[in-house]
């Protein structure tokens, strides 16, 4: 569901325990049910499909994208993934499998931050040996679902005489976060798609021409890089409703913080954090406050205004080469039908 006008996506929070970023489901709220209702929410409303998040403490990412599409029919599930929680060809056989069965509907987001690792079994490495690993993985899958009998030996991984099946004549579009140096090498040479969080214009502008110069320095052997941006819409009727609603939410935020959640931050965290140094609204409607009060990654920075403020600051990020949106909100089920039908169809226009 990619069409001129670029991919929209949405997130579905597959959580362990209710209340994630203020969503207000708290019966049921991972059951099977309600996660396809959402699913299904965002196929009746225009959306291409959602993110699903991973990490250790959450249900299996996997699990629920095979779960939801089974029950849907156009939803395609992003399905976020850890190289040490997967062994590269456990996980391209699954991804094959899930591709075919769906008639074509993954995509993958490699992500290749700290997590739990110990817990499953995994170790501790440094940055250099983290984003290694990772561009190995990248390479292994793309040859397991392009070759047959595939013979490997790594760094980090090996694989002997090795046939994925079903055989793949689409496999899925792999994503990639990261800001640091060493991730965006990862990135400019094996990824499809490079998210960014919600940067400003400038520094959105800046990091694709450097993925794209580094892309060429690095010899990358497959279709150019695209890019996609993760943030929150805030999006209400009118600009005045926007901004009370999304001070008013924030106000509750530091009445709640209690610790710096973000003391110990990634690079592309830091980035989001940083611009608040630089005033609590940027560009025309990007709000940084958050990001003070305990609001993480997606949360960080928000898009704020009316359907017709948020869809030009959309339009703004496009006109620079972002073609795939992962936008939220919550209520995320509500958000959904609101962005779904006052958002998208500006976009699309």
């Amino acid at each position: 569901m990619m069409g001129d006008s670029g991919e929209f996506l949405w997130y579905i929070p597959n959580e362990d325990r209710p209340g994630h970023r203020g969503d207000d489901v708290v019966a049921g709220h991972n059951s099977l049910d309600t996660l396809t209702a959402h699913a299904r929410a965002l196929e009746e409303h225009g959306w291409g499909g959602a993110l699903l998040g991973t990490g250790w403490g959450r249900p299996d990412t996997f699990t629920i994208a095979t779960a939801l599409v089974a029950r849907t029919t156009t939803f395609r599930p992003l399905i976020a993934v850890r190289p040490g929680y997967w062994r590269p060809a456990h996980f391209a056989s699954s991804a094959a499998t899930l591709q075919h069965l769906s008639g074509g509907r993954v995509l993958i987001n490699v992500v290749s931050g700290k997590d739990n690792l110990a817990a499953y079994g995994d170790q501790e490495q440094d940055q250099a040996q983290r984003y290694g690993r990772t561009r190995e993985f990248l390479r292994l899958v793309r040859r397991l679902w392009a070759r047959e009998n595939v013979t490997y030996r790594g760094e980090h991984f090996s694989v002997t005489d090795s046939t994925v099946v079903p055989r793949l004549t689409d496999p899925p579009r792999l994503y990639f976060g990261g800001a640091s140096e060493a991730a965006e090498r990862v990135s400019a040479a094996e990824a499809d798609v490079q998210l960014f969080w919600g940067e400003t214009l400038d520094g959105v502008r800046e990091r694709i021409d450097r993925l794209k110069t580094l892309s060429a320095e690095l010899g990358r052997e497959h279709q150019p890089l695209e890019f996609g941006l993760r943030i929150t819409t805030l999006v209400r009727d009118t600009t005045e409703q926007a901004w009370a609603d999304a001070e008013a939410r924030v106000a509750e935020m530091a009445r709640r913080q209690s610790v710096d959640a973000n003391r110990h931050a990634a690079v592309g965290q830091q980035r989001l954090l940083d611009l608040a140094g630089r005033g609590d609204v940027l560009d025309d409607n990007l709000y940084t406050a958050p990001g003070r009060y305990g609001g993480g990654g997606a949360g960080t920075t928000w898009l704020v205004g009316s359907a017709q403020d948020v869809a030009k600051s959309l339009r703004k990020y496009r006109d620079l080469g972002i073609s795939h949106f992962v936008l939220s909100d919550t209520p995320y089920l509500p958000e959904i039908g609101r962005q779904g039908g006052q958002l998208l169809p500006l976009l699309r226009a």
